[in-house]
């Protein structure tokens, strides 16, 4: 029988910081958050990340849990536990050993990574039924990011800074992206363009730009057969096949997970981004791919910050971790 083994998880977003108590059997102990208030800086947010390791650590001892490590996703670029930056909604958070930090308030591994990355860890661990070893995740919202899962691992690149999917290039010429250059996949294809493209679609149309637009609301729309809505969806589905037939081109993959809000409405959505993929990709290397949406919803983070320990719980010697 497999020894229980329990997981700090934290998905530090920049509205608010998840956390939990995850078992190594994916179950959930504590599942809580609280706001990240970013803009009272680096250093609040760091007190935040400290307060909330100690009070699970707290609950952890009283209850005898053996935790196997502290798992922690951010936005940015993450090399061995530094910070190097990347990370736009959240302040100063760039040239941060984070990491060392906070190892010094927990005789436990601090593990730290891109908080995209860990969504699709935690897909790939605890959502999938069916191992597969090649798999790429896409998360659509504010921006686009993404996770690769190669030959059964994650990858990031030389030393982790890679991996960036939502900035794959689909124009030369194309909307300013959120990275400082021109036509990346997630200034066209995120529900921030999709939301743009829709409220110019509107003003084309000398329609009233309604004042709460988001993703659900152009679902909604589209649903009920608005024209701007259609014409809208329609781009969107044109970018998304764009930048996904390029990753079916390169990689091969068995599998596209696909998660975000946006990817919960209807089968129309997964539908029609499959069908215009697999028009654009080539014949070869779509033949083994199937595209999906997450299962884990706004857990994903969390669990996938809790796989991250126990998979290196799982690397390290015995012999090592008795010394530790």
């Amino acid at each position: 029988m497999e020894t229980e083994k329990y997981a700090i998880s934290i998905d530090l977003g920049g509205t608010y910081i998840k956390y939990a108590l995850i078992r190594n059997d994916g179950s959930t102990i504590i599942d809580s958050k609280i706001l990240t208030e970013a803009e009272k800086g680096r250093e609040h947010v760091i007190g935040l990340l400290k307060q909330i390791i100690s009070e699970v650590k707290l609950i952890s001892d009283a209850k005898n849990y053996s935790i196997a490590g502290v798992g922690l996703g951010t936005p940015g670029i993450i090399d061995n536990g530094l910070i190097l930056g990347g990370a736009e909604n959240l302040p100063e958070w760039d040239s941060l050993p984070l990491a060392g930090i906070l190892n010094k308030i927990i005789d436990v591994p601090v593990l730290i990574e891109n908080d995209a990355n860990l969504m699709g860890l935690g897909e790939y661990t605890f959502g999938l039924e069916n191992p597969e070893s090649d798999i790429i995740f896409i998360t659509v919202g504010t921006g686009i990011g993404g996770a690769m899962i190669l030959n059964g691992k994650l990858y990031g690149g030389y030393r982790n800074r890679g991996a960036e999917l939502g900035h794959i290039r689909l124009s030369n010429n194309g909307e300013k992206c959120s990275c400082g250059t021109h036509g990346c996949f997630e200034a066209h294809a995120s529900v921030t363009a999709l939301i743009r493209d829709y409220k110019y679609l509107l003003t084309r149309a000398n329609k009233k730009i309604p004042p709460q637009v988001d993703g659900k609301y152009i679902v909604n729309r589209y649903l009920n057969n608005e024209k701007e809505a259609g014409e809208a969806f329609n781009i969107h589905f044109d970018y998304m096949a764009a930048g996904l037939a390029s990753l079916v081109n390169i990689f091969s993959p068995q599998r596209i997970v696909i998660g975000g809000g946006i990817s919960e409405a209807e089968d129309f959505y997964i539908n029609e981004i499959e069908k215009r993929t697999k028009a654009l990709a080539m014949k070869e290397t779509q033949v083994f791919t199937r595209i999906s949406k997450a299962k884990l919803g706004n857990k994903a983070g969390t669990l996938g910050a809790a796989a991250l320990v126990f998979k290196h719980e799982a690397q390290v010697p015995d012999q090592v971790k008795s010394m530790g």
